[in-house]
């Protein structure tokens, strides 16, 4: 799935093609995704400006002046910025024309979803898929104070609370596993039971791993590309993601993999404690 440093690189390289253009058109190949796609969308950004390219988490916001429209790219979406309108492929399901490129959106699991919210329907934080996320991990107020403070009589396992997104979000199961990892931290440790030098050093890893994976184009493992068509390659630096069995780059000991919900898990015994 398209984690936060996916889902920044998008907006990355969409905005320059985005930001101040006007909607030309809106191409449906489909009834919608993972929800149906907003009756009228078509008419409603018809000759509108795109004024703003933004992030919420895991989500891409386009400003209007008249609204947001949210993107997901669900388990194996991406976008994509064409220069001509190619033929589209079997899961190329949605087309949004502005005067200069044309922004495509595939998704061959259709998990993804592109939805409306118009300024008279309130504030866009209050989006039922906006309001219960926690903090982003880039602002000035995110530190270890807040992991501690937020989980202190949690009996979850800590990379399951990072999961949740209610804390802190855009932490998935590739990030936090390496963040754990970088702050010595043992996967299954009850959060609550977390000391606040140890959440610090968390949260200080959890930014530094994903600023990396920003840099380095985020991670590419299936169908994840930019917007320009180039893979990332954050994999390859991985230190205890979908190395099981492989020594661990710091001590050497064998990488274990357990099952954490419904997710793979990757950690170290000897580093993380």
């Amino acid at each position: 799935m398209p984690e936060l440093p996916e889902v920044e690189v998008t907006r990355l390289g969409v905005a320059p093609y985005l930001e101040g253009r006007m909607v030309s058109g809106v191409v449906f190949r489909h009834k919608g995704l993972r929800w149906p796609f907003p009756e009228g969308l078509g008419e409603l950004l018809a000759q509108r400006v795109i004024r703003t390219t933004g992030r919420r988490g895991k989500y891409l916001l386009l400003g209007f002046d008249h609204g947001t429209l949210i993107i997901h790219l669900g388990m194996s979406g991406h976008l994509r910025i064409l220069s001509e309108n190619l033929a589209p492929g079997k899961h190329d399901h949605f087309d949004l024309v502005t005067e200069a490129s044309l922004l495509r959106m595939t998704d061959p699991r259709r998990f993804g979803a592109v939805l409306w919210h118009a300024h008279e329907s309130g504030d866009l934080a209050a989006h039922p898929l906006l309001r219960g996320l926690g903090i982003e991990p880039f602002e000035d107020g995110f530190d270890g104070r807040v992991l501690f403070r937020a989980t202190r009589g949690r009996k979850a396992p800590v990379k399951q609370v990072l999961l949740g997104g209610a804390v802190v979000v855009g932490v998935g199961n590739i990030y936090a596993c390496e963040s754990l990892f970088q702050a010595g931290i043992h996967p299954a440790t009850p959060a609550g039971r977390i000391s606040l030098a140890r959440y610090q050093r968390l949260a200080d890893a959890i930014r530094a791993i994903l600023a990396q994976a920003i840099r380095q184009g985020g991670s590419t493992l299936k169908d994840f590309v930019g917007a320009d068509g180039q893979s990332g390659y954050f994999q390859q630096s991985y230190f205890v993601y979908d190395r099981a069995g492989l020594p661990c780059r710091v001590c050497g000991k064998p990488v274990r993999q357990i099952r954490q919900g419904q997710r793979s898990t990757f950690y170290c015994t000897n580093c993380q404690k």
